[in-house]
């Protein structure tokens, strides 16, 4: 019986990291759900559900690793039965780079219901005047008017844009 693991791959930035570890995955007869790769400063870093036969994930995977010089994390995917989310909202946020943005913005939309599918920071600006950029998907399990009236306790000098997402379904 297949189950479901969660892999996490980091190292130096390098070309065919994805081509690589994929196809040693699909060679063993693994099958990929969710995943998310992107660079990050200097490092590439890989998070991937992989369905499989029970197989020993670090083993299949040590001489690719070896040879990137990649770091290999595995967990047992806790939720066997999961469907994909959708998110209903989409929230971008633009400020002065400081420490505790994240929390902060987080923190606040959270007491409001919100729930992260999705989060992705970028760097922007110049070294003398950072920007940092926040991109959320997710749920506004108490609507997104509750977002909206949460967001208004955000610090100023953060600009926050609330969307909300319908999905078309045939």
């Amino acid at each position: 019986m297949k189950k479901w693991s969660l892999l996490t791959l980091v190292g130096a930035d390098q070309q065919a990291i994805v081509a690589a570890v994929t196809r040693v995955l699909a060679e063993a007869d693994c099958e990929l759900g969710e995943t998310s790769m992107m660079r990050m400063g200097g490092s590439f870093a890989m998070m991937l559900r992989v369905r499989h036969e029970n197989q020993d994930l670090a083993t299949l995977l040590k001489e690719v690793c070896g040879q990137l010089s990649l770091h290999l994390h595995i967990d047992d995917d806790v939720d066997t039965a999961s469907s994909a989310m959708e998110p209903d909202v989409n929230i971008t946020v633009y400020g002065a780079d400081r420490s505790g943005i994240v929390a902060e913005v987080t923190g606040i939309l959270a007491t409001a219901g919100l729930n992260i599918i999705d989060l992705e920071t970028a760097m922007a600006g110049t070294a003398d005047k950072p920007i940092y950029i926040m991109t959320i998907e997710g749920q506004a399990l108490q609507g997104v008017d509750a977002l909206t009236e949460a967001a208004k306790m955000i610090s100023d000098g953060v600009e926050l844009n609330i969307i909300p997402i319908q999905t078309l379904r045939a």
